[in-house]
């Protein structure tokens, strides 16, 4: 069962990851070109500034075309990145659908992605949120990885404390108020945790608002469209496959192939 859930992740995560490429292809990319183009601009202002004779001596050489990066990279990343993320979902869906005996397949689906894009994505990135490739000081980047991922693992836990807390508190109350309370405990945890940790802020004051805007915008918006597709895709495979398997059962299937 496990097995045959994997799979089907996969396979959602991977139809998740076309519809999220074509969506970073359309809306992010122009706003990444910005970006760089305001990075160049930057490094030709200060070879200038320095009297250079030489600019492009001060670049690092071109490992990777940027037409390539904005192609085959930004699919492969993609696709990998949602196929894998599918594979996850549905390992943690089939834990989450033995102990929601009460909801079906959709909802625990729906539920789960809802979930999972709140604490992996959203409340990480309202502390620490995405940047262009232009903004950032290299020799930070081992920190602000390290906070990042701090702040992801922490949100993580605290959804799992909740999602415990609440099961507790729904043998004394209402499913809707243990969920209310659970919902509670987890944002003031987040909240504390989010004020302690440093801050990070290495946006120049000259970059464009509008570029850097419309990156985190379009961040977002490939992050809602995989957390999206893979809940309500994968839920709605898994329903009809419980439907089928419990309308012809494995060995009634059996009997009906047999002369």
């Amino acid at each position: 069962m496990v097995r045959a859930l994997l799979i089907r992740g996969m396979l959602v995560g991977f139809l998740a990851g076309l519809v999220v490429f074509g969506f970073g292809k359309v809306f992010g990319e122009p706003s990444v070109d910005r970006a760089i183009g305001f990075e160049t601009a930057l490094d030709e202002a200060k070879a200038k500034a320095e009297e250079s004779s030489d600019i492009h001596a001060m670049k690092e050489p071109e490992l990777v075309s940027r037409e390539v990066q904005a192609g085959l990279g930004l699919f492969t990343g993609v696709m990998v990145y949602s196929t894998a993320f599918g594979g996850l979902f549905a390992l943690v869906f089939a834990v989450a659908d033995r102990r929601a005996v009460d909801l079906g397949p959709r909802a625990v689906s729906a539920l789960l992605a809802a979930s999972g894009f709140i604490a992996v994505y959203v409340v990480p990135n309202l502390k620490y949120p995405a940047d262009p490739p232009a903004i950032g000081d290299p020799d930070t980047i081992r920190q602000r990885t390290a906070l990042y991922f701090a702040m992801l693992a922490f949100s993580v836990a605290a959804l799992v404390a909740a999602a415990v807390l609440r099961k507790n508190l729904a043998g004394r109350l209402d499913g809707w108020t243990a969920a209310l309370i659970a919902g509670a405990c987890y944002l003031i945890a987040v909240t504390v945790v989010a004020v302690a940790l440093p801050g990070v802020n290495e946006v120049p004051d000259s970059f464009p608002a509008e570029v850097l805007w419309q990156f985190r915008v379009a961040s977002f918006g490939m992050q809602l469209l995989m957390w999206t597709t893979i809940g309500l895709a994968f839920g709605r495979l898994t329903e009809r496959t419980i439907k089928s398997e419990r309308r012809f059962p494995a060995g009634h299937r059996a009997r009906v192939r047999m002369p």
